[in-house]
């Protein structure tokens, strides 16, 4: 059975044989022809040979800013959303969401998305396809990103007006074999909020940017550990005289390391003798002004990560805090970074649930307690619509014109029942109400 046959039956993964045995060949996808490019070919899209979880791993910086964004981007649910007349409408739920609420065994909602979080920012992408009712998260450097270009001319592959998205081919351990598997798109909720400026259908880690950075602060917690090893002391230069040999000199360094050298023997006496000259250089850390340095790395990596600083309770953020101060930093963090997170990531698994006619898959964040003074300003807002509304309603406008006028902000809504305030009519006028509502 050929490639062509294969999708035509509306089989929804082809084979990596056929795949890799049939380069080129051009097929029918919704009435276009494709070619199909191979494997490393210019209509391939390729994650970076090395991903960034070792960063994530080692750099207690950096692990405490993802972990602030996964803490709470992992308490939101996922809801069905009416649209109406391409209006937002009431949030509901059925059965086809059971899969995002029990994603695999023991796992939840919270866990896909805290497994979301972390793809998209060690690698910059998460690939989910759900096979046995279950979601499968897909490694993503073992995912290539197949493109190709209507008409069937693979000369054009790279050419952005022309090159479309033919789905994703997954090679277990990276490397194409029997075992891997391509797959549509329409199979693969593919989560990428930041798009790599190189590659058009993949995204990028917000950590690629910060490698240098998170490097150097590698390397002032290494110089932190040096310097606690060394006695917790700058380092010494020590000028022999003249008349000792190497023999002697390389005798009393071993004494001198064995005695000094260490945190445990911090502040210990130094005997010297023989003509012997110690002589201290270089700086301590106030000296140095350490903490300002090393703060200023860890702003740098929580502002690329979204994450204002003092949420996450790095040095610079906190010397700086207020309640005033901490209440504008979560609304930064929940309306700059969760709630479009949140969006984009809603987009990406409705690609593989069958949605109702008429709705969206939206997020649910009403529960959340991070957000609950929001859920206080909402409430004054609905206060200060609701005495509109009765204003509205005491001028004379219907009740239902006045709740979708404030609802909308469009007073042209406005529908008059023809009736007005006492004080606005003159003595003696005829008060009957018109048979039906006056549009204003």
């Amino acid at each position: 059975m050929n490639l062509l046959q294969r999708l035509s039956r509306e089989e929804r993964s082809i084979s990596v044989a056929d795949y890799l045995g049939q380069a080129f060949e051009t097929y029918m996808v919704n009435g276009n022809a494709y070619p199909i490019t191979s494997y490393g070919q210019g209509g391939t899209e390729k994650p970076i040979p090395n991903g960034n979880a070792g960063l994530y791993k080692q750099n207690p910086v950096l692990f405490s800013v993802v972990q602030t964004r996964l803490s709470l981007f992992s308490e939101a649910r996922f809801q069905w959303q009416q649209l109406r007349a391409g209006r937002p409408g009431d949030l509901f739920g059925n059965e086809t969401l059971d899969v995002l609420e029990r994603p695999w065994l023991n796992g939840t909602t919270g866990d896909l998305l805290a497994r979301m979080e972390q793809r998209v920012s060690t690698e910059g992408n998460f690939y989910g396809v759900i096979r046995d009712r279950q979601i499968k998260s897909l490694n993503p450097l073992w995912v290539d990103v197949l493109r190709g270009t209507r008409g069937g001319d693979a000369e054009d592959d790279k050419n952005e007006l022309t090159a479309e998205l033919l789905g994703y081919a997954y090679h277990p351990g990276g490397t194409p074999s029997l075992n891997s598997a391509i797959l549509l798109p329409d199979e693969v909720a593919h989560f990428a909020p930041i798009p790599d400026p190189d590659a058009m259908h993949r995204g990028m880690a917000w950590i690629s940017p910060l490698i240098r950075e998170v490097a150097a602060d590698n390397a002032a917690t290494a110089h932190k550990a040096a310097f606690w090893r060394n006695a917790a002391t700058p380092n010494m230069v020590i000028k022999f005289a003249p008349d000792v040999n190497e023999q002697k000199a390389e005798a009393w360094k071993r004494v001198m390391e064995s005695d000094h050298v260490g945190a445990f023997n911090a502040y210990s006496n130094l005997y010297v003798g023989g003509g012997a000259d110690v002589t201290v250089v270089g700086a301590d850390f106030k000296q140095m002004d350490f903490n300002n340095v090393t703060g200023r790395g860890e702003t740098r990596i929580a502002a690329a990560g979204g994450v204002p600083p003092v949420i996450v309770g790095l040095s610079e953020g906190l010397q700086a805090a207020t309640y005033s101060n901490y209440a504008q930093a979560r609304r930064r963090f929940a309306d700059g970074w969760a709630r479009p997170q949140w969006r984009s990531a809603a987009g990406a698994l409705e690609s593989i649930l069958p949605t109702p006619p008429g709705s969206r898959l939206w997020y649910d964040d009403r529960d959340i307690p991070f957000l609950q003074e929001d859920q206080k300003d909402a409430a004054e807002i609905q206060g200060q619509q609701a005495s509109t509304i009765r204003q509205l309603t005491d001028a004379g406008f219907t009740p239902e014109s006045a709740v979708d006028a404030v609802l909308n902000a469009d007073f042209s809504r406005l529908v008059h029942t023809g009736l007005y305030s006492v004080q606005l009519t003159p003595p003696g006028t005829d008060m009957t109400p018109p048979a039906q509502g006056v549009p204003v």
